[in-house]
């Protein structure tokens, strides 16, 4: 029996949020429970926070959850915008023991491989066919790349070198808002980036999200680059749905 409900938790630099998900329209079922992410953003810091959002949900099921991290067999191999002593830690384990469940019920992954596999499921058809990359602009910049329809999991794009500087330090949200740039200004170094990264892989079409996806028609038209570029359809709510969906994918084989 597929599941037709399961639970998301998409693990930030800023917050920690968590929700319901309707697996069949992917949707959130009610409203997102936030909490700001503690400072140090360590693991059992970080494992308290995702206990305390299961727990007032009342969700007893797998659940999903991502880390903005690379993410293999379960264990955190970086660390972007969280606090480095999540490098070489068995992030499933942690958080099996935390809730209180078994390491099978749950699946952790990459934060914006969540989002993407959300958008390839629910959003635009056209991102199913050939080379589809998905960029989260936040506190960095994610990446998840997908050829039809199907993940490579833990490419990180963000890191990309761009004109001498590390990509995400010059175009990510966080940038814009840090270095009080205009919607206009920060357009020009998202371009900048993105021109670079399609001169690398091709792609059939750029997927951009992240909380800036939410003012989309204030930068995404100043963009004039050779690949289509559309909207995240979930915005902010990708990595949530998508979470959810891996786990009860991996709950049901």
């Amino acid at each position: 029996m597929t599941a037709t409900r399961g639970f998301g938790i998409d693990i930030g630099g800023s917050g920690i949020k968590g929700a319901l998900v309707d697996l069949e329209q992917g949707q959130l079922i009610g409203d997102r429970h936030r909490i700001e992410t503690p400072q140090p953003s360590t693991p059992d810091a970080v494992a308290d926070v995702v206990a305390e959002i299961v727990r007032a949900a009342e969700w007893d099921g797998p659940v999903g959850v991502t880390l903005p991290a690379v993410v293999k067999k379960g264990t955190a191999h970086t660390a972007a915008n969280i606090d480095h002593k999540w490098i070489g830690t068995d992030a499933e384990a942690l958080f099996a023991k935390r809730l209180g469940k078994s390491v099978e019920e749950v699946t952790m992954l990459n934060d914006a491989d969540a989002a993407g596999l959300a958008e390839i499921r629910f959003g635009d058809a056209a991102a199913r066919t050939g080379v589809t990359a998905l960029l989260t602009f936040g506190t960095g910049i994610g990446s998840a790349l997908f050829h039809d329809g199907k993940l490579v999991p833990n490419t990180e794009f963000g890191h990309l070198e761009v004109d001498g500087h590390d990509a995400e330090k010059r175009a990510a949200a966080s940038v814009k808002d840090n270095e009080g740039l205009s919607y206009p200004q920060w357009a020009k170094r998202v371009h900048r980036y993105l021109s670079v990264l399609e001169n690398l892989i091709w792609p059939d079409l750029f997927i951009v999200g992240g909380g800036v996806s939410k003012k989309a028609e204030k930068w995404v038209p100043l963009l004039d680059i050779r690949t289509p570029v559309v909207v995240a359809s979930l915005q902010n709510n990708a990595g949530i749905v998508g979470a959810a969906a891996a786990a009860a994918e991996s709950a049901g084989h």
